[in-house]
C-alpha cells in the first residue's frame, strides 16, 4: 500500500487558517466601513444577496439588477459596472475602479478606511436622495 501524506504539518495548517480568518475579518470590516460611509447598515455586507441589493442602493441602481446577476456573462458586465459606480460614488476615477477589480484586497480597505467620502451615485447626492425616495419597497417606508 502506498500512502500519500500532506506535506503541511498541523501547526502550519493552523497558522494558515488563522491568517486567513484574520485577513477575511479585515476585508469584511473594510466593506462594513464602506457601507456605513454610504449611510447604509454595515451588517448588510455579510448577508448574501442582500449585500448586493444594498450595494445597488449605494450606487443608485434599481433592485432588478439583482436579476441580471443570474445571467451568465451578463453578470460580469454588470458587476464591473457596479464596481465602477461604487468608485465614482466615493469620488474616485476609473483608475481606482481598475484597482478595485484587480487588487481589491488593497483597494477596498483604502476605500473603507481611507479619507474617501460618499458623494452619492456618481457624486450627486441630491439625485441619489430623490431616486431613493421614489424607489422604496414597502418594508423600507419609515412611518
Amino acid at each position: 500500500m502506498d500512502y500519500e501524506y500532506n506535506p503541511l504539518t498541523t501547526g502550519q495548517i493552523i497558522a494558515i487558517t488563522a491568517c486567513s480568518l484574520i485577513f477575511g475579518i479585515f476585508l469584511i470590516a473594510a466593506q462594513w466601513k464602506i457601507y456605513t460611509k454610504a449611510g447604509q447598515p454595515g451588517w448588510a455586507c455579510i448577508i448574501p444577496i442582500y449585500n448586493f441589493y444594498i450595494l445597488l442602493k449605494i450606487v443608485g441602481k434599481p433592485w432588478w439588477w439583482l436579476l441580471l446577476m443570474l445571467i451568465p456573462f451578463v453578470n460580469l458586465i454588470y458587476a464591473i459596472w457596479t464596481v465602477n459606480m461604487l468608485s465614482k460614488s466615493f469620488g474616485k476615477d476609473e483608475g481606482f475602479t481598475v484597482g478595485l477589480l484587480l487588487l481589491g484586497i488593497i483597494f477596498y480597505p483604502i476605500l473603507g478606511f481611507g479619507s474617501a467620502k460618499y458623494q452619492g451615485p456618481f457624486g450627486d447626492p441630491v439625485a441619489f436622495r430623490a431616486y431613493q425616495e421614489q424607489h422604496k419597497f414597502d418594508f423600507e417606508n419609515k412611518q
